[in-house]
């Protein structure tokens, strides 16, 4: 087998060789997360985008870099045979604690038995893949929907009794005379803040709290509190410093019980301004809290009464912005069943990530996956957690200094820019047209696509007079994608001031190729708005506009034709598929 000598996995870039590209597309095929074969399960490469800075030729695997070397070799050297063997223990375990022996049993270890060896016998599996399978396969056969059910209701009733105990108060709560100096109040109140976190991320990750009944007999609060002077919790200081002002953070909790003692630092996050994204599992994944113990456990029903679960796992950027302009704590499904595997979190989390500024990470899974890869992630990553030795740890990974982000508010800014223009060419009689057209729905036509645009919207402008002409070609920012655009659009499409909507026609297209002096291509033959995804949700917002302004003047294809595109790829100037 021909080999391809890397250092990390950066360096990994497609299009290097044909040969490099077969075996990057046969590793993502078997661990089944290649978008184009599967676009409804495995999320596009423009959301992956969203979540780890990668450039249009990079490779990704959920994995960390050894791992991923090895398993390119399909080379089943020692580590990596000791993943694939603890996967196999916690399927084992699993099996024997939710089921009785017998035949169901015998039948489903005998199936993953054969899986686990084809796994073993070509070693390209990532081993957190290999064990999802196996689970599906025993949650599937026996019927039983999570079982750990009990267990992680019993972690969060344990961990419901410490915190309410007076043990826990005299371990977080007790004022620290050493720090109580100052220069102003302003320090005063950051240093009291930080040392709250610093006391509730360290106790947070104590098992004992919610895996023992008598969790604090023999145990000393003052020694146990005092044992934090020798912890380095320096990243705190830079990612919580004042000047940063609030943050919007996205939490990802570790275990059940130990939730609990997350939303002890959620509620401090809260009360000292920032907003925070609490993202649960979708389904199973042993003690890990989902989206439904919310509702089955009534420990953690009444300390989330307060929180805004957000049940749309295709949020859009407006959903996700009202709700968290709404609601200081949002709790969402990260869509998955997995520790951390951007190919299959939900269109919810991925702009729940974009819309963030801090990702705070807890549990050393995060570790494997965030600090223990080369890669880079597009947000500032804090991850924290206690070792198997019990010292605790705690990693930061700034985002690259190139990755830009968008504040909700400078696009606002930009919307509005654009709307004054509006509303002074209305005050001067001018007549407010808004064009849309395909820019990104036929794949590798994008640079063709606004060539076309800007052709036929300068051919308008000649022909009609006092007429304002917006076109969405003239607004792109470096920067900028699919989801700020549609944001911003959105809000100048529904500010009031549009007389006419026009949606591109064939006619349109052809004229405009007729300007460049040139035939059309047959990709481009018979394309109209209604081939475009981005066009469709527009035809919405413009008879949404029209119930509202009946003068509003709709101009092209009819909105039936419009029925047969889904929503537009999520941060991409391209379609997702159609329909079938």
């Amino acid at each position: 087998m021909q080999e391809f000598p890397f250092d990390t996995a950066r360096e990994i870039r497609y299009g290097q060789a044909p040969a490099l590209d077969a075996l990057l597309l046969h590793f993502m095929t078997e661990n089944s997360l290649e978008h184009s074969i599967d676009p409804v399960k495995n999320a596009s490469p423009e959301q992956i985008r969203f979540i780890v800075s990668l450039e249009e030729d990079s490779f990704y695997a959920p994995c960390g870099d050894w791992m991923l070397h090895f398993l390119l070799k399909s080379h089943l050297g020692g580590d990596l045979r000791r993943e694939y063997g603890e996967q196999w223990r916690l399927l084992v375990r699993t099996l024997r604690g939710a089921l009785p022996a017998g035949p169901l049993r015998q039948r489903i270890l005998f199936l993953c038995r054969h899986k686990f060896r084809m796994a073993l016998a070509a070693p390209i599996l990532i081993p957190s893949r290999l064990l999802k399978r196996m689970l599906t396969i025993f949650l599937t056969q026996s019927g039983i929907t999570d079982p750990f059910r009990e267990q992680k209701m019993n972690m969060n009733r344990r961990a419901r009794t410490f915190l309410d105990s007076a043990f826990f108060n005299r371990l977080v709560n007790v004022c620290p005379e050493d720090r109580l100096s100052c220069a102003s109040i302003t320090d005063l109140r950051f240093e009291l803040d930080l040392l709250e976190m610093e006391r509730l991320l360290f106790f947070s990750t104590y098992k004992p709290f919610w895996l023992q009944e008598d969790s604090t007999e023999g145990l000393d609060a003052d020694t146990m509190r005092e044992s934090l002077s020798d912890v380095d919790f320096s990243p705190l200081r830079g990612v919580f410093r004042p000047e940063r002002g609030p943050l919007r953070i996205l939490y990802l909790p570790r275990a059940s019980g130990g939730i609990l003692m997350d939303l002890k630092v959620v509620r401090s996050l809260l009360r000292q301004g920032h907003r925070v994204v609490l993202a649960l599992k979708d389904g199973f994944y042993f003690d890990s809290p989902t989206v439904w113990d919310l509702e089955s456990d009534p420990v953690l029903a009444e300390d989330f009464k307060d929180a805004y679960v957000l049940q749309n796992d295709r949020a859009s950027k407006n959903e996700l912005l009202q709700a968290l302009r709404e609601h200081a704590l949002v709790i969402i499904s990260d869509g998955s069943r997995e520790r951390f595997n951007p190919y299959r979190l939900s269109v919810t989390f991925a702009r729940a990530w974009k819309e963030c500024d801090l990702v705070l990470a807890k549990g050393e899974a995060y570790y494997r996956r965030f600090i223990g890869t080369s890669h880079d992630f597009t947000r500032d990553v804090l991850v924290f957690f206690c070792d198997e030795c019990g010292k605790f740890r705690m990693y930061f990974k700034p985002k690259p200094v190139h990755i830009m982000k968008f504040s909700e508010e400078a696009i606002l800014d930009k919307a509005e820019g654009i709307i004054n223009q509006m509303r002074q060419a209305r005050d001067t009689g001018k007549t407010v047209m808004f064009y849309s057209a395909i820019v990104g729905s036929i794949p590798g036509q994008v640079k063709a696509a606004i060539e076309v645009l800007n052709t036929f919207v300068a051919y308008l402008r000649s022909r009609l007079e006092d007429t304002f002409i917006i076109n969405p070609g003239e607004y792109f920012e470096e920067g900028l994608d699919a989801d700020d655009l549609m944001f911003m659009w959105e809000r100048v499409q529904r500010s009031g001031y549009l007389n006419v909507w026009r949606f591109q026609t064939d006619a349109d297209i052809e004229k405009s190729f007729e300007l460049m002096g040139k035939k059309v291509p047959p990709v481009w033959a018979g394309k109209d708005s209604t081939y475009s995804t981005g066009c469709t949700k527009e035809m919405n917002i413009a008879l949404s506009v029209q119930k509202r302004q009946p003068e509003l003047q709709i101009i092209g294809p009819g909105p039936e034709r419009f029925l047969r595109r889904r929503e537009y790829g999520v941060g991409r100037f391209s379609d997702v598929v159609m329909e079938h």
